[in-house]
């Protein structure tokens, strides 16, 4: 959901408990106070995120726009940090700027924490972006985790050790005190007593105090005593594999880790190593239906998955996630790299790469197909949990141009970057796409008509008309149906964009009575674009007569998000026909869907739309306030009533007359308590009215 960015941020809760670092945690805390770009660095197992997480959390108090977690390692290249960073501050850019410049500009005046986990493969990109960000923002805070030190020139480094181990063979240190603490998990009751205090010395010694190489230990606790893991522990060390041991990481791993992870390997049954080798394919984390339809063949049989899965998270190889998409998994980067080594090792990556990006192909046209549905809610939070695979999938199609899939996957994704708030990073990949696939295929066509879509939807009208224009040689060329209707609806809609009335008007006289009847993205932006342009013209009743088509066959489908859409729009013509209070209800309506949706610009539009309806029935106060509230959602958008002039220009109105209605001080006091209020009481009130008891036109 949107979120009040000055009180929150978004860090997780621990799962466990962090045993010992208290002295490190002191370090590295006041090592932040002082410092506003701090790198922990090591080797990987040493328990870096655990520690920067907690430490974040510690300063919290400190920020008073909170502490953002920004996870780094499904990201393949450099140029997709800013869209990470923007996505964990919950940034929607509609914009034609960078987006690193608009993340620049919206912390420049604030006081926040980033926490960047797993920055080693993008080191380059990490220290250009922190000393760009840095640089804009004086109360920025960085703290990165990092196998190497990034570069930054104000960067303090803090290199992180391993856990202590007892000195002697019946000592105690942190590290037996994590392995107890583990062990119990898996073996209620477990403590070390005076038969196995010295086993579990030796398990600690022999892992080297490492952090993740002893919670992979310690997951067998369940099964072994401690006497029979130390034994397995020091023959494995022994036979290491030389397969194994050739395999290192950079900078190269601790023994002990490596051990430890590669005995879990051996421990592993053959069915289990398989997938754990295949599972390294997913970025981020995976489903099980994702695990099955990518990794199941002839060798791994699908119904074996599932027993699989859990098989490998009993032994701590994978990590069991709960998220609002149902059930998901999760490997730590080092066990991932340890698979993706096998993979290769196996033969099978590229064959896997191919399975991967063809699942998400699918699940992207099955997502589209059912986005204008009752189960958009459920398909927003399903590509949101998978967007770290859709872009693994992208950067993989982008290397096999000929085969269109990277043009058809980015083209087919509108509604992810359109309707989940991707715009910019959409409009990335198309051109991208673009740029490497220049023959003429329906693919291309699809893609040219998302990139007219985004593109317009940034406010670029005229290089929106050229890809519209574009779309509609190619349809043309190869006899496309439904490219040659898309791509005239967003002709229209460029138009639109562009401030160009009187192209827009003979537009949508042109195209009425041909756009498809059923809800696509031809139906979505024919409509929209047509009942703006009716609107911008003050023809205000055909626009109501438009709406009310729109609002039914929403209701038909139980479709939301465009009908919230016809809302905002609705109460727009209501204002133009002089009736506030049904304006403000359908602007009210509009609210709650699209906060419950997530959707920033939504909500931004819907709010622009109920200060005009709260002047115009005297309530300039309230009007004031409400105006406050929606620039503070406007700022997570990135431009300013979408870039629509005639937009503009009715909110500078309204800003202006309730400065006459209240006078300047007062303004200002009401405007700052809607922009500082939390974003939940802000919208709950903005629904509620600022008499709950008035009454308004049921539009539900």
């Amino acid at each position: 959901m949107v979120v009040n960015r000055r009180a929150v941020g978004n860090l997780p809760a621990e799962a466990t408990t962090l045993i010992g670092r208290g002295a490190e945690l002191d370090r590295l805390r006041h090592m932040c106070e002082r410092s506003r770009m701090v790198t922990v660095t090591g080797p990987g197992g040493l328990g870096k995120t655990r520690l920067a997480l907690r430490a974040a959390a510690d300063l919290t108090p400190g920020f008073a726009d909170g502490a953002w977690v920004v996870t780094l390692s499904p990201l393949e290249m450099g140029a997709s940090l800013p869209y990470a960073i923007a996505e964990a501050l919950l940034l929607v850019n509609q914009s034609i700027d960078p987006m690193i410049e608009v993340v620049a500009r919206y912390l420049a005046e604030r006081r926040l924490l980033l926490v960047w986990d797993t920055c080693e493969h993008l080191a380059e990109a990490c220290a250009e972006v922190a000393e760009r960000l840095l640089a804009a923002a004086p109360g920025l805070h960085i703290l990165a985790t990092s196998r190497r030190v990034l570069g930054v020139p104000s960067e303090e480094v803090f290199l992180l050790e391993p856990l202590p181990v007892p000195a002697t063979a019946d000592g105690d240190a942190d590290a037996v005190a994590l392995l107890v603490e583990r062990a119990a998990a898996v073996a209620p009751g477990f403590a070390v007593t005076e038969d196995n205090r010295q086993a579990v010395v030796r398990i600690c010694r022999r892992l080297e105090g490492l952090p993740l190489a002893i919670e992979l230990a310690a997951a067998r606790l369940g099964e072994w005593s401690p006497q029979q893991l130390a034994t397995r522990l020091g023959d494995r060390f022994a036979v290491l594999d030389a397969g194994e041991a050739g395999y290192s990481a950079d900078p190269p791993w601790h023994q002990g880790l490596r051990t430890a992870i590669g005995w879990s390997h051996q421990w592993c049954s053959p069915a289990e190593r398989l997938l754990w080798a295949r599972a390294s394919v997913f970025a981020g984390s995976f489903g099980p239906a994702a695990a099955t339809r990518v990794c199941a063949d002839a060798d791994l049989p699908a119904d074996r998955i599932p027993a699989l899965l859990a098989a490998l998270t009993d032994k701590s190889i994978l990590t069991w996630v709960p998220t609002g998409d149902g059930e998901r998994y999760r490997m730590l980067d080092t066990v991932r790299e340890y698979g993706a080594f096998w993979l290769a090792h196996l033969g099978q990556e590229h064959e896997l790469r191919c399975r991967h990006r063809d699942h998400y192909r699918a699940l992207a046209a099955e997502g589209e197909a059912a986005w204008f549905g009752p189960d958009q809610l459920a398909w927003f939070d399903r590509m949101s949990a998978e967007l770290d695979n859709l872009r693994a999938a992208l950067e993989f199609a982008l290397t096999i141009p000929d085969d269109h899939c990277a043009a058809e996957l980015a083209g087919v994704l509108w509604f992810v970057w359109y309707g989940c708030g991707h715009v910019q990073e959409g409009r990335y990949y198309l051109e991208r796409a673009l740029a490497a696939d220049t023959g003429a295929s329906r693919a291309r066509v699809r893609a040219l008509a998302t990139a007219s879509l985004l593109t317009t939807t940034q406010g670029d009208g005229e290089v929106g008309r050229l890809r519209a224009e574009e779309c509609l040689r190619q349809a043309e060329k190869l006899d496309d149906a439904r490219g040659l209707q898309t791509g005239q609806a967003l002709l229209l809609g460029a138009a639109v964009i562009r401030g160009d009335q009187e192209q827009a008007t003979a537009l949508t006289r042109e195209l009425s009575g041909r756009m498809p009847d059923e809800i696509t993205l031809t139906y979505f932006v024919y409509h929209l674009s047509a009942i703006a342009a009716h609107i911008i013209a003050g023809r205000f009743e055909e626009a109501v007569t438009l709406l009310e088509r729109v609002r039914q066959d929403c209701e038909r489908h139980g479709e939301r998000w465009l009908r919230a859409y016809g809302d905002v729009f609705r109460a727009q013509a209501e204002l133009g026909l002089g009736r506030p209070l049904v304006a403000q209800a359908h602007a009210q309506a509009a609210l709650g869907a699209k906060y419950r949706m997530h959707d920033n610009l939504g909500v931004a539009m819907a709010l622009d739309m109920l200060g005009p309806a709260a002047l115009a029935v005297g309530q300039a106060r309230h009007a004031a306030y409400l105006l406050g509230l929606s620039y503070q959602v406007w700022e997570t958008v990135g431009r300013q009533q979408a870039g629509v002039p005639a937009w503009t220009a009715t909110r500078r109105d309204c800003e202006s007359r309730t400065r006459q209605a209240l006078g300047e001080q007062a303004y200002r006091r009401a405007y700052a308590a809607g922009y500082e209020i939390d974003l939940d009481a802000g919208v709950a009130s903005a629904i509620s009215g600022p008499d709950a008891r008035s009454t308004a036109p049921d539009v539900r």
